[in-house]
């Protein structure tokens, strides 16, 4: 499988959101990545159920939302009736997690699951094979534009031999500091998808930039 570029349209300019996302519709990107965060669970708000639904108007991409958000599952059928081909919480949010992903794979989305930087890894390991997608977070969550943690490396690594360990076939997706440098690192280490913001929507030539982080991660497949 080829590794899934991700756009975060956090990053993208707001006021001119039908123009980033058309420029997306024509670029090489697999995926939209769409962050919603509630100022609870994180410490900022990005946008809610209008923005998404105007996103879903213009998107011709998959629509993988994130929820930062508290009590998740108070919002699930709504994103999935706007557009959410996948949709991901945080575990720190869930405290009956397993129900919430069967909540999730009842209305017919993917089900991913999101960890903070400091959440280990072992709270995933009675769950993973049930998963489609697990999001690391790779800073920490609530701000676009931050520096990526070294550490994620490594704990790409070792969610990679828990996946084969449970036999489950999730994707492994990081959110966070994400550029050709840090992205190539990672997609060695095991990752499928990256979630790149500020390092597509900041660059002088967005297209070219998806591009040529698509042809070098090719070639790092061959």
């Amino acid at each position: 499988m080829s590794i899934i570029i991700a756009p975060s349209i956090l990053a993208a300019d707001f006021a001119n959101l039908q123009r980033d996302i058309e420029m997306i519709n024509n670029s090489e990107a697999d995926w939209l990545h769409i962050d919603i965060m509630d100022g609870m669970f994180v410490p900022n708000i990005s946008f809610g159920m209008p923005v998404m639904e105007a996103i879903q108007r213009h998107s011709k991409k998959p629509l993988d939302v994130h929820l930062m958000i508290e009590k998740p599952e108070r919002f699930l059928s709504t994103f999935k009736d706007l557009g959410a081909f996948q949709i991901t919480v945080h575990e720190e949010c869930c405290p009956h997690l397993h129900r919430t992903i069967q909540q999730i794979k009842d209305l017919g989305c993917k089900a991913g699951v999101a960890l903070n930087p400091h959440t280990n890894l072992n709270t995933l390991e009675y769950i993973i094979a049930d998963l489609d997608l697990v999001c690391l977070m790779s800073v920490n969550p609530g701000f676009g534009g931050q520096k990526f943690i070294p550490l994620t490396y490594e704990k790409v690594s070792r969610l990679k031999e828990l996946i084969v360990t449970r036999g489950s076939d999730c994707l492994i997706q990081v959110d966070g500091g994400v550029n050709e440098e840090t992205g190539l690192k990672l997609v060695d280490r095991g990752a499928d998808v990256l979630v790149a913001g500020s390092f597509v929507f900041n660059s002088s030539n967005p297209l070219q930039t998806i591009s040529s982080l698509k042809k070098k991660l090719a070639e790092l497949e061959q």
